[in-house]
């Protein structure tokens, strides 16, 4: 489980109801107001510290980029 970098509402890949990848990370998101709202401007919605936590999460799951 993780959660949506717009709202913060806990999502789960498999019922994620949109996905987009950032710099080599899969972020999920609740809805696809949410996943718009991210791709237009991730900056807004992540730092550094984000981007390093998620990135290490996925690689702990053997979907590292």
């Amino acid at each position: 489980m993780g959660l949506d970098p717009v709202c913060g509402m806990e999502v789960t890949p498999v019922t994620a109801a949109a996905q987009s990848d950032y710099e080599g990370v899969t972020f999920y998101f609740c809805s696809e107001k949410c996943k718009k709202a991210f791709d237009a401007d991730p900056l807004r919605f992540l730092d550094k510290v984000d981007l390093a936590e998620a990135r290490a999460i996925q690689a702990s799951r053997g979907k590292s980029s």
